[in-house]
């Protein structure tokens, strides 16, 4: 036991030791201050900038930033599309894949622009090559780059900045984080195992005579921007538990860490932003408090096990279904959580085998989206948290409420609420309506509870750009796919171009002279009330939705224990 979760705070104090620093890196960069890699990148984005016609010095407006997120967004889409559609033509086909059908393309296309990378699919047996590499490789940059501009825009916006111009923070998020942190952890994924190949299949002889293809391709530089961009979607069908993706401890160690430095750093880089490195860090020691809660409970409910199993054993044996014994129970419940609270998406293991605990933790995360968020957005959503509770405790003391030095009026709460309320409507109204047709439309394949479970996760996974799922589940029909990118789309966009609003009105705003009454934000107390408004919303808005699942489910096996 004690093994597992030294395991666990090993890793947790490499990610404290890195934040700060890379915290520090995208501050730097995204305040345009010389950065070590100015020499080698700064000619290469003029070359960019000068090629695509780009006024780099030029500022846009909260719409202006939106309308470029959207029209960007929607050209890679088309061309992704097209690549799928017609893979079969292209080269680096060397199974002789056809192109999906439109549907699954559709999906596909939209999951990966929208840097949820859900799969209806098995990489291998579907996309060629040429599909994998130039069209899911080149979203997994890009979407990535999408979302951390649309941070760095609406910190700048809280912090009385100009929002910035979109095409030259998506160009720095490639050329000065995503690309370098990538170019280096290719390297060391392919040392540590990871294939790098555009060779096809392996065709081997078992020991028992028959023929076995094992498939194969360019995956190391696939999988460090899967993790390091939360994207999520695997080159092969069984994602990071795939031995050629996550070949070692000494792998998932790397993968674990890079899933989640971007978005941990990121409220480091706001703290400087706002000239308030205490707040910052209190922010950052708040969410990883609810990260640390959430893996102990996962990994305490996986080394309990199974109470059925352990009856029938006549000892306790930990929950192992589902999991790569190369990582065991605690490594699997820290990466479930973390691939959840990041919205990444990658799995290590099996979701659909966790115990009722990891089932609740996993669901949890994607429904309040800060523990530690999507790609950038995560960070802006927990803005809106420390924006509402604001607002709540002006209420409570009779003074209209304030968030550095800028007064919060009805525009910026109805964003607010804008962005908190999409995302339970286009998870719970779909769920219903699948659910409410069994046998036609879910693709249930658990009874009773823990089918519940699988198709709120679908529709939660969704919504929050994350892309897991609890597999099992016959989502590879038209209904989910077609379903599930509504929930794609609305859970992406409609947040953005209101977090962009929000940014523009608050940099618009005369600043507040601060005095003896201005209630101060940077304090453990204003801290603590804000971990409560997420707790208290959270358990409202989703309450009933988990304890008709997972919550259910472990009463259920623990009546059926005794």
């Amino acid at each position: 036991m004690w093994q597992g979760f030294l395991q666990i705070a090993i890793t947790l104090v490499i990610l404290v030791a890195i934040v700060p620093f890379l915290g520090r890196y995208m501050a730097r960069v995204f305040l345009g201050e010389r950065t070590l890699l100015d020499p080698v990148m700064t000619p290469v984005e003029g070359i960019i900038y000068t090629a695509t016609g780009v006024r780099h010095r030029e500022n846009m407006t909260g719409w202006q930033y939106a309308r470029a997120v959207l029209w960007s967004n929607l050209a890679m889409f088309i061309l992704v599309y097209l690549i799928f559609m017609f893979q079969g033509f292209l080269p680096l086909n060397p199974t002789g894949l056809e192109a999906p059908s439109w549907d699954l393309a559709l999906h596909t296309a939209i999951s990966f622009v929208t840097n949820t990378n859900q799969q209806h699919y098995s990489g291998e047996t579907t996309f060629t090559y040429a599909s994998q590499m130039l069209a899911l490789g080149y979203l997994m940059f890009t979407s990535a780059a999408t979302g951390l501009a649309v941070a760095i825009a609406f910190i700048r916006g809280l912090t009385g900045r100009p929002l910035g111009n979109f095409y030259i923070d998506l160009t720095q998020s490639i050329t000065r984080i995503l690309l370098p942190i990538s170019i280096v952890g290719a390297i060391a994924l392919l040392i540590l195992g990871v294939p790098e190949t555009l060779a096809g299949p392996e065709i081997v002889t078992t020991l028992e005579g028959a023929q076995q293809v094992i498939a194969r391709g360019p995956v190391a530089h696939f999988e460090i921007i899967k993790e390091l961009g939360e994207n999520g979607g695997g080159f092969f069908g069984i994602n990071s538990a795939h031995p050629y993706e996550n070949p070692n401890g000494l792998a998932n160690l790397i993968e674990t860490v890079i899933m989640v430095c971007i978005p941990a750093s990121l409220i480091i880089t706001y703290g400087i932003f706002a000239g308030n490195k205490k707040q910052g860090w209190l922010i950052f020691w708040m969410v990883f408090i609810l990260y640390a809660i959430l893996i102990t409970i996962s990994a305490i409910g996986e080394y309990q096990g199974n109470p059925l199993v352990n009856n029938i054993l006549g000892s306790q044996q930990p929950n192992l279904e589902g999991k790569e014994v190369r990582f065991g129970w605690a490594l699997t419940a820290l990466w479930a959580v973390t691939t959840t609270g990041t919205m990444c998406g990658a799995v290590n293991g099996m979701h659909d085998s966790l115990m009722p605990p990891g089932g609740f933790s996993t669901l949890f995360n994607m429904f309040i989206q800060i523990v530690w968020g999507g790609q950038g957005t995560g960070t802006a959503y927990l803005f809106i948290y420390l924006i509402l509770t604001v607002f709540l405790t002006g209420l409570m003391v009779g003074r209209t409420p304030e968030f550095l030095g800028r007064k919060i009026e009805k525009r910026e709460i109805v964003l607010a609420s804008v962005i908190l309320l999409v995302h339970p409507i286009i998870i719970l109204i779909p769920s219903a309506i699948t659910i409410a047709f069994p046998e036609a439309l879910s693709g249930i394949t658990n009874p009773l509870y823990h089918g519940v479970s699988q198709v709120v996760y679908e529709y939660d996974s969704a919504a929050a750009n994350n892309g897991s799922g609890f597999e099992g589940l016959a989502d590879g029909t038209l209904w989910w796919n077609l379903s599930a990118s509504v929930s794609l789309l609305a859970g992406r966009y409609l947040p953005i171009i209101a977090l962009l609003l929000l940014a523009d009105s608050m940099y618009r705003k005369q600043p507040v002279p601060e005095t003896t009454g201005t209630l101060r934000t940077d304090t453990g107390l204003f801290t603590g009330i804000t971990a409560g408004v997420i707790l208290i919303l959270g358990a409202l808005t989703f309450f009933p939705v988990l304890a008709l699942g997972p919550i259910a489910e472990a009463f259920l096996i623990g009546a059926g224990a005794t």
